[in-house]
C-alpha cells in the first residue's frame, strides 16, 4: 500500500478504515520506500506477519504520479495529520519526498505533515538535509533516538553507518528546529528499561530536544 491508515496493529486502506469505523480524523501514512539503513532489532518489518492486501511491502517503489494519485484519492475529510511512515525510511527518496510534501501543502493548505525517521539522511547523502524541509513543508518531526548512547543505539538499529550514527541523529535534530515547527526524539518502551529511558531524557534536556516514549507494539 503507498497509503494507509492504522489501527489496531493493523494496517489498512483508507476505504477498510472508513468503512470499519466512518466517524473522526485520523492519520493518513504515507508509504514510499522498502529501503533503510538501520536493522533494528524490534522493527516490525522482521516480526509483522502480514496478509497481501495488510501487506507495507513494496512490489516497487511508486514513482512521484503514482503516489500523487494515491493522495489525490485518500478521504482529506477524515484525515487530521498525513505521515510520511512505512516499513522503510522515508528519507532514503530525498529527490522526490519535499516535492511530496509542497504537493500536500498545495491540494490541503491546512493539512498538518510529519515525517518519521532515523535521523540519518545526512550520513546517507553526505550533507545537511534539515534545510530540505524549509519553507513550512514539513510541521513535525519524529526522529528514533532507540538508544541513550552511541554504543547502546549501535546494538539496537544496527546502522550500517555505525560510528558516529548516534551523534549524526541529534545534529540533524537541533538542525530541524530551524526549519520544522515540531522535533520529538523517540524511544520505544519494553525495548528500553526504566533507566535507558531516564538517561535519554536528560540526553534530550541538555540538547533542548523533546522526548516522547512511544508504546511497544507486540
Amino acid at each position: 500500500m503507498i497509503i494507509y491508515m492504522a489501527e489496531h496493529g493493523q494496517y489498512l486502506s483508507p476505504q477498510e478504515s472508513l468503512r470499519r469505523n466512518p466517524l473522526g480524523k485520523r492519520n493518513l501514512y504515507v508509504n514510499i520506500t522498502n529501503r533503510c539503513t538501520c536493522d533494528c532489532i524490534f522493527c516490525e518489518r522482521h516480526l509483522k506477519k502480514l496478509p497481501p492486501k495488510m501487506s507495507l511491502w513494496l512490489e516497487k517503489e511508486p514513482s512521484v504520479d503514482e503516489i500523487k494519485g494515491a493522495l489525490n484519492s485518500a478521504p482529506w475529510q477524515y484525515i487530521g495529520e498525513t505521515v510520511f511512515c512505512g516499513f522503510g525510511e522515508p528519507t532514503m527518496r530525498l529527490d522526490i519526498l519535499p516535492a511530496l510534501l509542497r504537493y500536500i501543502k498545495k491540494i490541503q493548505p491546512q493539512m498538518k505533515t510529519r515525517l518519521n525517521t532515523n535521523g540519518l539522511s545526512d550520513l546517507a547523502y553526505d550533507r545537511s538535509t534539515a534545510e530540505d524541509f524549509a519553507d513550512g513543508i514539513l510541521d513535525a518531526v519524529s526522529i528514533s533516538l532507540n538508544a541513550p548512547t552511541e554504543e547502546e543505539y549501535l546494538k539496537v538499529t544496527r546502522s550500517r553507518f555505525g560510528t558516529g550514527s548516534f551523534d549524526a541523529l541529534l545534529h540533524f535534530a537541533q538542525q530541524c528546529k530551524r526549519y520544522v515547527k515540531s522535533v520529538t526524539l523517540t524511544v520505544v518502551d519494553q525495548v528500553l528499561d526504566e533507566t535507558d529511558i531516564q538517561a535519554c531524557q536528560r540526553l534530550c534536556q541538555e540538547k533542548g530536544l523533546k522526548l516522547r516514549v512511544r508504546p511497544y507494539e507486540p
